[in-house]
């Protein structure tokens, strides 16, 4: 292989690339796109649930508890109803997520110190939504129910109530739990394969198409120089999609990177290598510009999504499922992400999952080489 017939491979490829605007602009464009959209539409924290509220009680004490509500950011009073069949009206619109109910002898009960129930009532049609506020909503229980408790006791006189645990939570890594800190670095690596995947699925094809592998066959050159020759101008453009990635994470999301931004670039750069060659692999054996590009999205693209632990946690996932998620590289450039984002670690617990990517792009790279055969069948 000479490196002079790689690098024309690469000066034309990178002339073909600057004239067809319309592939450049869709690698610069869609890694902007699908930062702004899973940034800012996909998001796993709870905010301003619509909540409806039935209030028989009507006194000073059901009052205070709806105040805690309302002081709270997860819950939007919306609105008062006065019967099951309005609350149900609200359920069933979608107008509220979730209603209040509190019975009329409320006031009477917390007075006597005795229990009292409160209906919590969730849309169970999302079921994630409505579980986190119904757990958000005991909570606000709870802590109602112990404001009680202590007034009482310090009315009878016998000094502040004294919680038998203290039980004292704390995320390290993530102190906010904020979901954008988490998916921030999951949709880095799927601008990667996105862009990797699906522009490289059709540069072999295209020249089988066009009519042009016959020119390139009648040259010096070989089949090594022109498959490393073709990778090297998107290799380029997916280092600066991680780049813009990593600016707009730090800048428009306010996730920065607590580890090493070396390690990280270095780390995307072996998955942007292994990613680059699977997708002209599909290139090289389909010799189709559309199937090869269906192709990615179907084995680069989903699987980036649903199987490497993005949004879903592969623990939750039915064991099939979490032994298939090993064979793509997505689920350990993620831990690996997250690793150097959130935790400042580095190659030191990382080692396994950089040990797979490198392992990964060893493999795609040989077999596109072996698969592309320069000679007209």
């Amino acid at each position: 292989m000479k490196f002079t017939r790689l690098t024309a491979v690469a000066r034309k490829e990178t002339l073909h690339l600057i004239r067809d605007w319309r592939s450049l602009t869709l690698a610069l464009a869609i890694p902007l796109l699908l930062i702004l959209l899973y940034g800012y539409a996909l998001t796993l924290d709870l905010r301003n649930v619509p909540t409806a509220v039935w209030d028989q009680s009507r006194s000073p004490e059901s009052r205070e508890l709806l105040s805690l509500f309302t002081s709270s950011p997860y819950f939007s009073l919306k609105t008062s109803r006065d019967n099951y069949q309005e609350l149900q009206k609200d359920l069933d619109s979608g107008r509220v997520m979730v209603a209040v109910v509190i019975p009329g002898d409320f006031a009477a009960k917390v007075q006597a110190a005795k229990p009292v129930q409160i209906q919590i009532i969730g849309d169970g049609s999302d079921a994630n939504t409505s579980r986190l506020a119904m757990n958000y909503a005991s909570n606000i229980g709870a802590i109602y129910a112990r404001t009680v408790a202590a007034e009482q006791m310090l009315l009878k006189g016998r000094g502040k109530l004294k919680q038998p645990v203290d039980l004292e939570q704390r995320s390290w890594y993530n102190p906010g739990l904020r979901s954008q800190n988490v998916l921030i670095p999951g949709i880095i690596a799927l601008v990667m394969i996105v862009v990797a995947a699906l522009l490289t699925s059709t540069t072999v094809a295209k020249e089988w198409e066009t009519g042009t592998m016959e020119q390139l066959i009648s040259t010096p050159l070989r089949g090594p120089e022109l498959i490393f020759g073709k990778v090297v101008p998107y290799f380029a453009i997916g280092m600066i999609d991680v780049a813009m990635a990593v600016v707009m994470g730090k800048w428009v999301f306010n996730v920065p990177i607590v580890g090493n931004a070396a390690l990280l670039f270095a780390m995307s750069s072996l998955f942007l290598t292994g990613a680059l060659f699977f997708g002209l692999l599909l290139s090289i054996k389909l010799k189709s510009q559309v199937l090869a590009n269906q192709l990615a999205i179907i084995t680069g693209f989903l699987p980036t999504l649903l199987l490497s632990g993005f949004v879903f946690a592969i623990e939750n996932m039915p064991i099939p499922l979490q032994g298939l998620t090993y064979i793509f590289p997505a689920r350990y450039f993620i831990a690996i992400l997250r690793g150097i984002y959130l935790k400042g670690i580095g190659l030191e617990i990382l080692w396994l999952n950089a040990l797979f990517l490198v392992i990964y792009a060893l493999i795609m790279m040989v077999v596109a080489n072996r698969k592309f055969s320069f000679k007209l069948e």
